[in-house]
Parts: structure tokens; C-alpha cells; sequence
């Protein structure tokens, strides 16, 4: 991990968005061994995600969020600590609603698209729908790696393992992508395509979100709640309700018991 400490914090935002892009491609890269995938292992895969990113959001992103809110506010301006988190985690949630209801996209295994109506290309709407996802995930990580290089408290090491957390479950988001797209009919190069293609957002967010909180020191705690509230947001919406449309219930929940408690090993055993 050296040689990443030695890196301005922009960078080692770049470098970690990088992998957890070349996670999601990975994932998608399955569609050249499989043209289908059993409904409860993918059921189980969604779960897993959604573990990882709601541990992620406590461990990683909200409870920072809250510590550092105490030191940067409660002894000069009597605001709770509570505050800022709880402010910008519903701010992250209304932007992720917002984009959602306003951002034409289309979800894997719909016809309908949703947010304005527009004649683009169904490939298009497809990467946007799961860009949408991909969004808070990036952020996510270079708000952490911008806390890193501000706050020694923060710790590195708690950047690192939230990249990998992320990094973790893109690899079955990816495969849980482009698998069902190929099982639709599409070809597996392109149906590997749109699934890479909605995790080039990521290094994209995640540049931005360093480069936010070292610029504004002072929006570091609504930086790390907004980027918590959006991923809640997308496992509350997205992640949940389809890994338990099935009827697979069991499967679903196992997997985001065991995504939340390797998502909290890690942070707390690294950070």
C-alpha cells in the first residue's frame, strides 16, 4: 500500500475507481462462458451486493460522517452531530429519486422505459439505468480517499477497504448485467459491452468526489452522507426488491447477511 500513500489523494482516487470499473467488467466478462445463470444464485449475487453497500454506507460513509460532523461544527456552532449526516444522507437519497424519475433509462428484463420519454437506442437506456447505480459507488470512494488525505484519522486504510467493498460486489453486478442480457437474445460482445460500459462512470465520480472535499474541506461529512444516502437509496430501490422477486427469499437474505458482515470485517479489521 505504499506506493498509494505516495499518491495525491485525486490519484488514488482514480487508481481505486479503476478497479472497481475493472471489477464490474470482469463480472460482465462471464457472458463469453455462460448464456444463463441460475435465478437463485443471481438472487443470492443481488443480496450480496446489497450487504456490502449497506455496510459499506454505516461503516465506511455515515459514521465518519457523524465523528467528523461533531469536530468540524458541534463545539463552534452548537449543531448535533447527527445533523449533517442525517442532512446529507436524505440529500443523496432525493438526488438518486430525482435522477431516477428525470433520467430517461431502462432496466434489464423491462420493456418500459422510465424517467422522460426520448427515442434513444434501448442499449443506451440500458447503461444508463445501471450508470444510475454506479454513481453513488464512485462518489463513494473518492469522498473516502479526500477524507484520507485531510484527516489522519480517517485512515487510508479505510479508503482501501471501501474500494475493495465496492470493487467486491461489482463482480457479480456485472455478470448479474449482462447475463440476462444475453439470455434475452443479444449478442455476448455487446451484451458484455453495455455491462462494462455502466461502471466508466465510476473513476468519473470518484474524481470528482475527491477533488470536492479537498477543495471544501467543510462538506466533508454531507460529502460521505450524501454518497451513504444515494447507495441506500439504490439498494432500497433497485437491489432488494429485485433479488426478492423471485420468491427466493432465503437465498436473497443470506446473501446480504454474508456481503454486510464481509463488507464490516473488512472496514473494521483494514480502517
Amino acid at each position: 500500500m505504499l506506493w498509494l500513500e505516495n499518491l495525491p489523494a485525486v490519484l488514488q482516487a482514480l487508481v481505486a475507481t479503476g478497479f472497481t470499473y475493472a471489477m464490474t467488467a470482469l463480472g460482465s466478462a462471464t457472458v463469453f462462458f455462460f448464456r444463463d445463470i441460475n435465478r437463485k444464485v443471481l438472487d443470492g449475487m443481488l443480496g450480496f451486493a446489497a450487504g456490502v453497500m449497506i455496510a459499506a454506507s454505516f461503516f465506511s460513509l455515515l459514521a465518519p460522517a457523524i465523528e467528523m460532523a461533531d469536530n468540524f461544527y458541534g463545539a463552534g456552532y452548537g449543531l448535533p452531530s447527527w445533523a449533517a449526516a442525517a442532512i446529507g444522507f436524505l440529500a443523496g437519497g432525493s438526488f438518486l429519486r430525482l435522477s431516477d424519475r428525470l433520467l430517461p433509462h431502462l432496466h434489464v428484463g423491462t420493456s418500459e422505459a422510465e424517467g422522460v420519454k426520448t427515442n434513444w437506442s434501448r442499449s443506451v437506456l440500458l447503461v444508463l439505468a445501471i450508470t444510475l447505480h454506479n454513481i453513488p459507488e464512485g462518489l463513494a470512494v473518492g469522498v473516502g480517499f479526500g477524507a484520507s488525505a485531510l484527516l489522519p484519522g480517517a485512515g487510508l486504510a479505510g479508503a482501501v477497504s471501501l474500494a475493495l467493498g465496492i470493487g467486491l460486489q461489482n463482480f457479480p453486478e456485472g455478470a448479474a448485467v449482462s447475463i440476462p442480457l444475453r439470455r434475452e437474445g443479444m449478442k455476448r460482445l455487446r451484451s458484455f459491452w453495455i455491462g462494462q460500459a455502466s461502471g466508466i462512470v465510476e473513476p468519473v465520480a470518484g474524481v470528482i468526489g475527491a477533488a470536492l472535499v479537498l477543495s471544501m474541506q467543510a462538506v466533508l461529512p454531507y460529502a460521505l452522507s450524501f454518497a451513504a444516502g444515494a447507495m441506500i437509496f439504490v439498494v432500497a430501490e433497485e437491489l432488494i426488491p429485485e433479488a426478492y422477486h423471485e420468491g427466493n427469499d432465503h437465498i436473497a437474505t443470506t446473501g446480504i447477511m454474508l456481503g454486510f458482515a464481509i463488507m464490516m470485517a473488512m472496514d473494521v479489521g483494514l480502517g
